[in-house]
């Protein structure tokens, strides 16, 4: 904070009364309504002695920071599910009564197990590393001296300073006000910034929209505002995810068919058939197991977290693992100019005096205009670096306002050498300027060539706060900046357009410069360009009108918030990247809210993604993870669901005909894992570039469903079928391998349907499986381990014939249904 900020709030009104002080903070937090007195103002801040003091009492902001989950949650999410369960149980009874070949099962379950919790633990690291990079630190005053300092550092008492974009990281009170304006709209769902004077009580999510100053540690830790709300940003972004809610429906029916099932195949086995109780335990519990789709849950995450891994390689950190899933869906991208397709810096090409004005007069003016503001935005940063103040400044700062993009402009107050007082303006000129004025034909032309043009008016009459200060300035200059583009942003829309994916950029400068920049950089439709201060305000119109234009100016933050709100009510899935202020809004309500790492605190706070190397050039990266994700999760969530639907048809057939159950635990484990754990592994991290759909659900059971029903009645038909082929001792483990040939071959036509299209490596991991299988029945002793043993010839063909039967029935129901209800 500057000295003329410490100033400044000395001179500022007193703050509210002690009662409107009540009403604010009950409004704001009805659990402790009442507010302790404001603590007295110290404008150096704590000493070293008292930091240390406050430390030992535990007067620190220990909230953690979020993060990933610990390794303890890790392990308990991964061991303690409803279906490891269900397995264990089975698991513990196989190894007392049967061979250890039919126990397999478990042992897969264990590593399966073990790789999620090893993937989800990198992944956590990855995520903690990248917090850490990508972690605010607020700007706290110490013996005197102003430091950034990491958040959980803050103690009570302690000066923070605060300024454009800076988040309320703890509670407090206002000790300095520099027309200091914060937005509570996180807090209060109010859109309008609150403008905040000395004794004012700030509460921790808000965040600063205007001006700056400091404020006083009243409340930190768990006691403040924000911790109360159990982490403020995560409970305005939650992200809804289609892929992991479908699979926890999948799962609710799967366990409603299921529990039924297994209890009529439990009675059938133990109770009605009169067999070896061993051999009815393994059968009935060879039945079971295979019902249950435990390595979807495990494949879900282990494919997020390797997404996050990958990502994280990129400098993209992913606040919200669903994120990766919803960028994928998103169809239309609104992106801000500034930061995004332009770099932060800008450089000033041109001062153009009008009216007559004194070239070296303005130069002057715009020289102490750059000193009058601590945190310069880019635009005034460039009027510094083209005229930067002396050693000693022949003018003095009077007064200054802040730039604000609700209003467009920004303002400041001299006294100049000669003792005369000025104030100036310096912003948009279509803002500054009547709609009729001779200079905006001069500056059009200047905006179609993508320059962005400021304009300086001095304004007539007693300061900056005289009414109609803005209408009345009398034009002085135009400066004219130009932007460096991003020499990434390019090729990036051009990925967006060649995906479908409709890009909408949103800018508070002219729409006509917006647009010139925007087509420089091959923006299909840039040249639709709209100032939104003409935007309809009705939702429907404003969305007709978003659909139809690719550019925007002149957009107010609050107009983000509605673009947004508008496009979502047609149903797209809306994406929104920012870096500033006044994104925040915009970016809260959005499906998928994109943040760049140098963005400001409240921007990255509310983002589900961050990209700390600032590359727009990343999202690609972003959207292709998910793509990939969601594509391959789809595919091998058939493969997992055809096997619990034709497992659980077996089972209610086997009751239904008061037959043996046909498999042991080992077939139906020799089968998963050569037709579904294996491949489903490969095939869920294989590259995937397709749209993510809807209706996860729907479009995964369309094919489970028939694919499971055809399995099983090839499987049964075999089984029957073999039961009148063989008779005599050992009939039973001969017709349970034919019927295991028929399902493997069924199942392995519909893992080749699956792996489509083909590549090398698909037609290599089909093939291998295949050969697994063939391997097992020519070697003896895996004839023994598996009791797979093929008898004769007649009976092992027509379980091939079967299979060759349902495979072509799979094939043209996949087609139907493709042609039916899309792919």
């Amino acid at each position: 904070m500057t000295q003329r900020a410490l100033d400044s709030s000395g001179e500022q009104t007193p703050g509210p009364s002690r009662p409107a002080m009540i009403d604010a903070g009950a409004e704001l937090d009805p659990v402790h309504p009442m507010e302790p007195p404001p603590p007295p103002h110290r404008p150096d801040g704590l000493s070293t002695a008292e930091v240390a003091e406050r430390v030992a009492r535990g007067e620190v902001n220990d909230v953690p920071v979020r993060s990933s989950r610990s390794i303890t949650e890790i392990v308990r999410a991964n061991v303690l599910t409803r279906f490891n369960l269900i397995i264990g149980v089975l698991w513990v009874i196989m190894l007392f009564v049967a061979p250890i070949q039919d126990s397999l099962f478990g042992f897969v379950i264990v590593a399966n197990t073990g790789i999620g919790i090893i993937q989800e633990w990198r992944a956590k690291k990855t995520l903690d590393s990248l917090a850490v990079i990508g972690e605010a630190k607020p700007t706290v005053r110490r013996d005197g001296v102003a430091a950034e300092i990491s958040t959980h550092e803050i103690v009570l008492g302690d000066v923070i300073e605060l300024g454009p974009g800076d988040k309320v990281v703890v509670d407090g009170v206002v000790a300095e006000a520099d027309s200091l304006e914060i937005d509570e709209s996180l807090l209060t769902g109010e859109a309008d910034p609150v403008l905040k004077r000395a004794g004012d009580p700030v509460m921790s999510g808000s965040f600063v929209v205007a001006g700056g100053g400091a404020f006083t540690a009243t409340k930190v830790g768990r006691e403040a505002y924000a911790a109360q709300l159990a982490e403020e940003a995560s409970r305005f972004t939650l992200v809804h995810s289609e892929l992991r809610s479908g699979i926890s429906t999948i799962l609710k029916y799967v366990t409603w068919m299921m529990v039924p099932t297994a209890i009529g195949l439990i009675i059938s086995q133990l109770v009605v058939k009169d067999n070896n109780f061993k051999d009815s335990v393994a059968r009935t519990v060879g039945g079971i197991v295979p019902m249950i789709p435990e390595g979807l849950v495990l494949l879900t995450s282990v494919a997020f977290a390797i997404g996050v891994v990958r990502l994280g390689r990129k400098q993209c950190l992913v606040q919200e693992l669903p994120a990766i899933e919803g960028l994928a869906r998103v169809d239309v991208v609104c992106l801000d100019k500034t930061g995004t397709l332009t770099e932060g810096g800008m450089d000033v090409t041109e001062v153009r005096p009008l009216n007559g004005s004194d070239e070296a007069y303005v130069k002057e003016v715009l020289r102490t205009f750059g000193a009058s503001d601590p945190r310069p935005n880019a635009s005034l940063q460039a009027i510094i670096d083209a005229y930067p103040a002396g050693e000693e400044a022949a003018w003095t700062v009077t007064d200054a306002m802040p730039f604000s993009s609700a209003r467009k402009y920004s303002g400041a107050a001299f006294t100049e050498s000669d003792g005369t007082a000025s104030a100036w303006l310096l912003g948009a000129p279509d803002v500054l300027l009547s709609e009729g004025d001779a200079t905006l034909a001069e500056i059009e032309q200047l905006n179609e060539q993508g320059l962005r043009v400021l304009l300086l008016a001095r304004v007539r009459g007693d300061g900056l706060d005289a009414p109609g200060a803005a209408a009345g300035a009398a034009p002085t200059a135009l400066v004219v900046l130009e932007q460096r583009l991003r020499p990434d942003a390019g090729d990036t829309l051009a990925y967006f357009a060649d995906q479908n994916v409709a890009t909408k950029v949103i800018s508070g400068d002219n729409a006509v410069s917006v647009g010139a920049v925007a087509g420089k950089l091959g923006l299909a439709g840039a040249e639709n360009t709209l100032d939104a201060r003409r935007l309809p305000t009705d939702p429907d119109e404003m969305a007709t009108a978003m659909e139809q234009n690719a550019v925007f100016g002149r957009v107010t933050p609050q107009q983000k918030r509605d673009m947004v709100a508008a496009l979502q009510s047609r149903g797209h899935t809306v994406a929104m990247t920012g870096d500033g202020v006044n994104d925040v809004l915009a970016l809260k309500d959005a499906d998928i809210g994109v943040s760049m790492g140098s963005g400001s605190e409240a921007t990255r706070a509310v983002a589900q993604i961050v990209l700390l190397n600032n590359s727009f050039a990343t999202l690609p990266s972003v959207v292709a993870e998910g793509r990939r994700v969601i594509g391959n999760i789809t595919r091998v969530a058939t493969l997992f669901l055809t096997k619990t639907v034709y497992s659980v048809l077996l089972a209610i057939l086997v009751v239904c005909t008061q037959v043996e159950y046909p498999f042991l635990p080992r077939h139906l484990t020799l089968l998963a894992t050569l037709t579904i754990g294996v491949p489903a592994f490969f095939l869920a991290l294989a590259p995937n570039k397709e749209r993510a759909q809807p209706h996860f659900v729907r479009r995964v059971m369309r094919y489970a469903i028939p694919s499971g029903v055809i399995a099983a009645a090839a499987t049964f038909t075999t089984y029957l079928v073999a039961r009148h082929h063989y008779t005599g001792e050992g009939a039973l483990d001969a017709e349970t391998s034919a019927a295991t040939l028929t399902l493997f071959l069924v199942a392995m036509w519909v893992l080749a349907i699956i792996a489509r299209p083909y590549t090398w490596w698909r037609i290599g991991l089909v093939a291998a499986m295949g050969l697994g299988f063939l391997i097992v029945l020519v070697v003896p002793w895996l004839q023994d381990f598996f009791a797979l043993k093929l008898v004769g010839t007649t009976m092992p063909w027509t379980a091939v014939g079967i299979a060759v039967a349902a495979a072509a029935l799979l094939e043209f129901v996949w087609r139907w249904v493709g042609r039916r209800f899309g792919a």
